[in-house]
Parts: C-alpha cells; structure tokens; sequence
C-alpha cells in the first residue's frame, strides 16, 4: 500500500481548513534558522557530495526551502560544478529560457553588446523582488533554482531571501483574505513581449501561490511595476500591498548575504531579490543560474 502523503492529508494551504495549517505552520516554525549561517553547509567538492553534505542540504530545504553552500571550487568556471550539484539533489530538467547559454544554464554577468542588455540581470542595476520564471506558462513553473558564483563583484550585489512559505504565513496571519485574493487563477498578469512588432513570448495569467499536485506550496511574483497587471480589485490591491510592506521591512526571516567564490544557492524557487554593483579591472561578477522545472528532492 503506498504511503499517504501528510501534506495531502493535511490540507494547510485550504483556507477553509484552519485546523490543518495551524499544524502546519507550527512544524514550520519550529526550529526555523534565524539568520542566514544557518543555512550555511560547508562542502568540499560539489561535483562528489558525501553523504552527510548532501544530507544537510536536503535538511535545510526540507526546512526553509532554501540552504547555501560554500565550496572549495573558488573561482573555477567549469559549469559541470553547479550542474553535477544540481543533479545530486535531484534537479535535472532545467528551464532552456531566452537567456541560457547552449547548455542551458545563464551567465549572469554585465553585458554590454547583446540583446541581453535591455534586462535588468545583465546590467549592474538592481533586481527588485521576485521567483524565478514568474512570466512561464503555468505548466512550465519553476521549482527549483540553484545560483553558483564563479567571481563576485568589486562592491554590492547582495542577494535577499525569503521562504514563500514564510511569505505565505505572514499574509496569512494577517488576514486570510489577503491569500485568497493571491490563489485567484487570474490574480497577475505579466503582458506580452513584444519586440519590434514580434511576439516573443504572449502575455501570461496566474497566480501568486497555488498548490502543486503533491501539495506543495508554490509562488510566482514580482515586485515590478512595470510589465505586469494585477487584477483590478480592492482585495488584490491590498494584498499585494501587504506583501510588498513584508519585504520592505525587517522581518527576522529575511536573510542577506553576498556569494562569494565558490559558493552557491539552492532553493526551491524562494523569493530573491539582488543589490546594486559595481565591478572594477580586478573584480568582475559572474554567476551561474541553473532553474529546473523539478523540485529539489
């Protein structure tokens, strides 16, 4: 007889199943890291995880969707490492969008004589708020996303995170009415690209936290207020304001760190944001960003 999934069971993310998410949430709360050393696994070769590294990742993203790694792979640039790394958490089908190279992972870095100029990844400026892939089709999500930094730069280029789940309990907490208003199925609309009269990618409606097919909590957001159509009611208005002053402020959870060489992120997907930077003839940041349609297992 296969084993019942609890998370199923259960039902937290039911609004109408208070019992259920209180559960829940204080499983979620219990032993939450408090700052971001907390999620910190130092490992030798992320191409070789041993057991126990590998464990306490899993352990951390079991926890708080999220944990970071530091490596003894320094500035090497082979993109085998954040890849085999990947692999060994169960990350294998990655997201081959606009911006990835060949293999299908993108070098995040300035760039200054290609189309990748026009966004914002590519440049210096900082990156507001947001999960990865929040403009796919709704049966093409991102799940998973692994960030791994070869160089960082000279000064800025901090990253924010945030578990959705926690986002999710904040709102919650606040007012359920907030979280009905964002499960709505056309609750953000990121409009078309369109580039010279030529559709590169139609416009997308969805929303901000569904729940997956196994029962897991999933999110698509940014905070941009450009590109993007929130549905024109007082509810979704105020809920999005809520969501927008919990990032604003100092929430304990809110974890902020720069990566330096070597070093990596692995989440399921949790709400990023990124810092200014500037490089100089010594220092120039380069990132490796790998998203996967899995979950990390």
């Amino acid at each position: 007889m296969p084993l019942k999934n609890p998370i199923c069971e259960s039902k937290p993310f039911d609004l109408n199943n208070d019992a259920a998410y209180e559960a829940w949430r204080t499983d979620k709360l219990k032993d939450y890291p408090d700052e971001a050393g907390q999620l910190i696994v130092e490992i030798d070769d992320p191409r070789h995880l041993t057991q126990a590294e590998r464990e306490a990742l899993l352990e951390r993203c079991d926890k708080a969707n999220m944990a970071i790694y530091t490596s003894r792979s320094g500035d090497d640039p082979d993109k085998l490492i954040p890849a085999t790394l990947g692999a060994q958490l169960g990350l294998r089908h990655l997201d081959r969008n606009m911006g990835a190279d060949d293999d299908g992972i993108t070098s995040l870095q300035v760039v200054d004589d290609q189309w990748r100029t026009h966004y914002i990844p590519y440049t210096n400026r900082p990156i507001h708020w947001h999960t990865d892939g929040y403009y796919n089709s709704l049966d093409r999500q991102i799940h998973a996303l692994l960030l791994h930094c070869v160089s960082p730069a000279a000064e800025g280029g901090e990253n924010a995170l945030l578990d959705h789940e926690i986002a999710y309990i904040r709102l919650r907490d606040q007012n359920p009415v907030y979280i009905r208003a964002l499960m709505a199925p056309d609750a953000m609309t990121i409009p078309a690209n369109v580039d010279n009269g030529k559709v590169i990618r139609p416009a997308r409606t969805g929303p901000v936290f569904s729940v997956t097919h196994d029962g897991r909590l999933h999110m698509r957001y940014t905070a941009r207020t450009r590109s993007i159509e929130w549905k024109d009611n007082p509810q979704t208005r105020a809920a999005v304001k809520a969501l927008e002053r919990l990032l604003a402020s100092d929430d304990p959870f809110i974890y902020r760190l720069t990566l330096q060489p070597g070093w990596g992120l692995v989440s399921n997907n949790v709400l990023h944001d990124r810092s200014g930077f500037n490089n100089d003839s010594a220092h120039t940041r380069l990132l490796y960003r790998l998203r996967y349609f899995d979950r990390i297992n």
